[in-house]
């Protein structure tokens, strides 16, 4: 009997121990099924480019895919506020979805007044949560901040601009035979800039019988270029202006010390050297027509940093026959500002400002405002007459489209033309390239 109580004891706690496994195997795989699945939603709005015409209605089109193998229900909701934040519309309403299904909804704005909107679609269903952000633009052709151009302005140029004439460039050119291959020579190009200080760029140059055209290249926020091998078209020029890539041996400073490097003053300020820099490219590339270079159709480009660069050095020196520009950065400069403090948390560049201010109490945004008027690219736009072609991302914090936009409506150009990416921030789609390509072809009249 006590043999047999042992043995029906075993096995009560085998069935015991067997349940309990099932049991949490049945629960683990509960929590996998619950896990599982998914529900995607893609948004289109009724103006590819989402830039819409005042009189328009706003539209978008939301195609969500439910891949959870059970009904998804709760709310929908979508939200509108300006770019500083002023809130515009609000509505929410049920929504039901059946398993492994689609379904469309179809959302209609009245139309609005001219500005950049930013727009978030909510959705709050059984077991998804998640909220998507876009933005718009209304009438974006038609907003133009007003100029804060101090008085001496021009002055101040034309005094810096006689400096940097006084400099002998002393330019060296050294072939890079490691570089170069059968198709294309490659050259370390260095020269004396503003102040005396050294900077360094790329040229290369593919063989070829005639002249040909140039693209003149300026960086991004301290990002160092290399030589451009992407075109057989071109005579590339990448150019490092002080303090990135390889003109780094005098100023060094870091990523977030550059923007605000020495702006205590408009004379001591880093950019003056650095817009200087980029005229001195343009020195160089005039002065070397030995190597196959036609002055005639020289195009400058940059994006970010780069695009305020190039914007400068097509208001300055009219050798700069085309403008192509992508997000430009420290556009609108004082209304970056005000955009840029409604985030939920400060971007770059207006955080990096916002903890110098707070890191110096003798500074304050006014102080940052005298000396950043000298440099905003807005104040230079209305120099630019030639033909200008811009890409922009609508989500991009770094340079609000806004921003964007009242520096491209400044342009004194009569050919000027501009491409948006409804779902990119601080770069633009491949087809913005695309697009230039063609723009170049046309404007310089060339053959691919």
């Amino acid at each position: 009997m006590k043999a047999y109580r042992i043995f029906l004891t075993f096995i009560i706690i085998f069935k015991l121990g067997a349940g309990i496994n099932v049991y949490a195997q049945d629960h683990e795989d509960q929590d996998k099924k619950e896990v599982e699945g998914d529900v995607v939603i893609k948004v289109k709005p009724a103006v590819k480019n989402a830039i819409f015409k005042g009189s328009q209605d706003i539209g978008y089109k939301l195609d969500v895919n439910n891949l959870y193998d059970e009904e998804q229900e709760g709310k929908f909701s979508y939200l509108i506020k300006t770019d500083l934040g002023e809130k515009v519309l609000e509505k929410s309403e049920d929504f039901k979805i059946g398993r492994k299904t689609k379904k469309s909804i179809t959302v209609k704005i009245p139309p609005q007044k001219a500005g950049f909107y930013n727009l978030s679609f909510r959705f709050n269903l059984t077991q998804y949560d998640d909220t998507l952000h876009k933005v718009f633009g209304v009438d974006a052709e038609t907003l133009k901040s007003p100029l804060h151009k101090p008085a001496d302005f021009d002055e101040f140029w034309d005094k810096t601009r006689r400096e940097l004439a006084q400099i002998p460039p002393q330019y060296k050119i050294t072939l890079q035979h490691e570089l170069s291959d059968a198709d294309r020579k490659v050259y370390l190009v260095e020269m004396k800039s503003y102040n005396y200080l050294l900077i360094r760029g790329w040229l290369v140059v593919p063989k070829q019988s005639y002249k040909q055209p140039v693209h003149y290249r300026l960086p991004g926020y301290v990002v160092g270029l290399n030589p451009n091998y992407d075109t057989n078209h071109f005579i590339t020029f990448n150019l490092n202006v002080r303090g990135n890539g390889n003109s780094q041996d005098v100023v060094n400073v870091g990523t977030e010390d550059y923007c605000y490097n020495r702006i205590q003053s408009k004379e001591s300020y880093i950019y003056r050297g650095v817009y200087m820099d980029c005229l001195r490219g343009l020195d160089f590339l005039y002065s070397h027509p030995e190597l196959g270079i036609d002055t005639s159709k020289i195009y400058v480009e940059g994006s970010s940093q780069g695009g305020t660069l190039a914007v400068i050095t097509a208001a300055m020196d009219k050798r700069a026959k085309l403008l192509a520009i992508q997000v430009p950065l420290y556009s609108d400069f004082r209304l970056a500002k005000e955009v840029g403090l409604k985030y939920d948390k400060p971007e770059f560049p207006i955080k990096f400002f916002t903890r110098y201010i707070n890191n110096n109490t003798d500074t304050s945004w006014d102080k940052i405002f005298s000396v950043m008027d000298y440099y905003d690219p807005q104040n230079f736009a209305p120099m630019v007459t030639c033909p200008v072609i811009m890409g922009i991302g609508l989500l991009d914090k770094f340079c609000p489209p806004r921003c964007s936009f009242s520096l491209f409506n400044h342009f004194a150009s009569k050919k000027k033309e501009w491409f948006s990416s409804p779902d990119l921030t601080h770069e633009v789609a491949f087809d913005y390239y695309m697009l230039q390509n063609i723009w170049l072809g046309e404007n310089f009249r060339l053959v691919y």
